[in-house]
């Protein structure tokens, strides 16, 4: 017998589109879709559904998937036990791909019932400098954007050309909520957004600036990439041919500021922390559970496992990240309300250990000079303004920096994903004969390799790595 999933209470036919999402992938229709689909079955939030918008190629995928299944989708939460909960996701009314029709995503932006354009672009996609974080207006895609004869491709080009027309209408503006991984992550967008903005047309600029709410936000829940295996699952178990169906983790947490232009979904009666100050949660988030993914991610692949579940079993990988979070992440933070930190970081070691979630540490690998910078790095930076200790930030660092050699310690090749992926590469591979060469990269270590604490727990955690390997290494960190 198959297992039953749960379908919508709502009738969708009723649904109004609210909401305008650039990147529609797992993470976002594992958390603010899922949240809205809650909304909709309590018969609340049915003006507020999704359109979906694509601006890359590789997005044309999801597009397809998506009208062929009436923009539903299965989600798969996977507990610990091994028990499965699935319930089909109708929040998602529509999906636009920008490339093939720039003028519509213009359009459905300039609708006044869309209150809000939300984002989770990846880290790497506000286009700012990862050491001074000014937007970066050199881009060719941002400098064809600016064309006025070319239609609009970016994310940047494709939303500011929507408030252009909403003004010169008369229409208020939209909110623009980011959902990602970065740390103040509504600044960062309203740095991005309103730069490109003054860029094209200054007087537009500061319009945005005065009128459009850019709320922070902080959402964790693990959201590992989409398998041939988990389509198959969803099909034996519960007897649905879904084209892309999203699995994640059951813990659940967002906590978004309470700032927006033109109002919002009641997203506290979904369980949502909606707050005043996000910064001491997404702190909390980024510089222990997302650098935490860090640390087992580089040892764990040069260790040789495959999945997370399987690094942070490792009790060496497991001591490494406690003691970073103990003695170098959580001196940096503030007090996170309703949070108990010891708590919460022997649940992110549970939550890394659930293998059925069977999180890869490859993804986990990937983007790294777009990860590191946003979640490691300022940890770093302050432990060091503070005169206190780097050591495990270190030698996370340089296993990022062993790990972009491309090689893994029996000569296997590992697969380096990263938009730098060539610059990272090359200084890797000059890292023999010169231990720093990695952190000579001032896009994105800033004078790091100038600093002679860091330099000094960095050199030796790559020489260490190097001669010895991660587990030696991890042994040697344990007794020190």
């Amino acid at each position: 017998m198959m297992d039953t999933v749960t379908q919508p209470r709502y009738d969708r036919s009723r649904l109004r589109v609210g909401i305008v999402h650039f990147g529609v992938g797992g993470f976002h229709r594992a958390h603010q879709a899922m949240v809205l689909d809650r909304l909709m079955n309590d018969g609340e939030a049915l003006d507020w559904a999704i359109c979906g918008v694509g601006v890359l190629p590789g997005d044309r995928a999801m597009r397809d998937a998506l009208e062929a299944q009436d923009c539903r989708y299965t989600l798969v939460l996977k507990h610990p036990d091994g028990t499965r909960e699935a319930r089909t996701i109708g929040s998602i009314a529509e999906y636009l791909f920008a490339p093939e029709d720039p003028a519509a995503v213009v359009e459905r932006m300039t609708d006044p019932a869309v209150r809000i354009v939300s984002l989770t672009i990846t880290e790497g996609g506000y286009n700012t400098n990862q050491v001074t974080g000014e937007f970066d207006e050199g881009d060719p895609a941002i400098r064809a954007d600016l064309d006025d004869d070319t239609p609009p491709r970016t994310v940047f080009g494709l939303v500011v050309e929507a408030l252009r027309r909403r003004r010169e209408r008369g229409v208020a503006p939209f909110t623009i909520m980011s959902c990602d991984n970065i740390q103040g992550n509504g600044h960062v967008a309203a740095r991005a957004f309103t730069r490109f903005a003054q860029l094209k047309d200054p007087a537009l600029g500061d319009w945005i600036a005065a009128e459009v709410a850019f709320p922070s936000s902080m959402v964790d829940r693990i959201t590992p990439v989409t398998t041939e295996e988990d389509r198959r699952m969803v099909a034996e178990e519960f007897g649905v041919r879904d084209a892309w169906p999203v699995v994640a983790e059951p813990f659940f947490q967002w906590v978004l500021e309470d700032s927006f232009t033109a109002g919002r979904p009641p997203f506290e009666r979904a369980g949502v922390q909606v707050v005043d100050d996000v910064e001491p949660y997404e702190l909390m988030k980024l510089r222990l559970l997302n650098a935490g993914h860090q640390g087992i991610a580089y040892f764990g692949r040069l260790s040789g496992y495959t999945y997370a579940h399987e690094a942070a079993r490792d009790p060496l990988i497991a001591d490494l990240l406690r003691r970073y979070w103990r003695e170098e992440a959580r001196p940096t933070l503030r007090p996170v309300p309703g949070v108990d930190l010891d708590e919460y970081t022997e649940t992110l070691i549970e939550r890394f250990s659930n293998e059925h979630v069977r999180d890869t540490l490859a993804r986990l690998c990937a983007e790294s000079s777009d990860r590191i910078p946003k979640w490691l790095l300022p940890v770093v930076r302050e432990q060091l303004a503070a005169g206190r200790g780097v050591r495990r930030s270190a030698a996370i660092v340089a296993s990022w920096a062993r790990y972009a050699e491309g090689v893994d310690e029996h000569g296997h090749p590992l697969e380096v994903v990263d938009r730098l992926r060539e610059t990272v590469m090359a200084n890797a591979a000059r890292q023999r004969d010169d231990v720093v060469a990695f952190l000579r990269e001032k896009s994105l270590f800033g004078s790091l390799a100038d600093d002679e604490r860091f330099v000094a727990d960095y050199t030796w955690a790559l020489r260490s790595l190097t001669d010895d390997g991660a587990q030696a290494t991890l042994r040697a960190l344990a007794a020190s």
